[in-house]
């Protein structure tokens, strides 16, 4: 064969390129008809890591050095101001709630558990210097306190804030009592009923009921040692009834002076 027999067919060149062309085409059918999910995505990935393309598609979330998730290659221009909080429980309602349920019931179990102590506590200290005729102890319902109400018609006289002299033996036991939870916090309250007053030292019940909260406390600092620190005092005039005030009999009951001694759990 000489040199000239090869040009005697030229279009045996394009129709051998073009049967490559379709081979190479089937084989990527064929291979396309069985692609790998996790494959394709852990290419994906790798690719779009490395050469940054699928920008914003499926794309990656990294955790920055402060534990939040952030999401690497976003299609905002590439802002890492997007974030997504990372969290243990998506739906918000995870181990995190209960384990804070638990929490309040344990402190509310403590709470109970030492109210009733003191309530308990403080009724043996009162039998013991025989003032439990002579004062009311109350459990609160809700284990935060212990209250302690006293008649004001057995601390002052009508219209006066100073503790009559007849009621200090009283209000000195009392204060022993007192002594024994100096550590907690102790509120005091002045109250009063509905009847209008005025004289020249108190303008209206809220004056009275205060100044007679002050000198109580005033009494148990400089006389039982009780510290300010723990010691807080307010006048409530006629707004905290316990009884009605249309008899004689309810508004005795709400002139009165209230001692709180809460709890160490509060």
């Amino acid at each position: 064969m000489d040199d000239n027999d090869e040009n005697d067919a030229p279009w045996l060149n394009t129709f051998a390129d073009l049967m490559n062309l379709l081979l190479c085409f089937f084989v990527l059918l064929f291979a396309a008809s069985n692609v790998d999910s996790d494959k394709y995505q852990a290419i994906s990935d790798s690719m779009s890591k490395g050469i940054g393309i699928f920008s914003g598609i499926n794309t990656p979330i990294i955790n920055n050095d402060d534990g939040n998730n952030i999401s690497h290659g976003t299609n905002d221009g590439g802002n890492n101001d997007s974030f997504i909080p990372k969290t243990e429980n998506s739906s918000g309602t995870g181990s995190n709630d209960q384990q804070l349920t638990d929490v309040e019931k344990q402190l509310r179990q403590k709470n109970k558990e030492q109210t009733m102590e003191m309530f308990e506590d403080i009724n043996n200290l009162a039998e013991k210097y025989d003032i439990d005729n002579d004062i009311t102890i109350i459990q609160d319902s809700n284990y935060h306190y212990v209250k302690i109400s006293i008649s004001g018609s057995i601390l002052f006289d009508s219209g006066k804030a100073e503790i009559k002299k007849e009621a200090i033996p009283l209000f000195n036991k009392l204060g022993d009592v007192l002594q024994s939870y100096k550590n907690f916090h102790i509120e005091l309250e002045g109250h009063t009923d509905n009847r209008p007053m005025r004289s020249n030292a108190y303008p209206d019940n809220n004056w009275l009921s205060s100044a007679r909260a002050l000198n109580a406390a005033t009494y148990l600092i400089n006389e039982k040692g009780i510290s300010p620190d723990t010691l807080s005092w307010s006048g409530r005039g006629e707004y905290d009834p316990v009884a009605s005030n249309s008899s004689e009999e309810g508004r005795a009951k709400n002139r009165r002076v209230e001692i709180k001694i809460y709890n160490k759990y509060n």
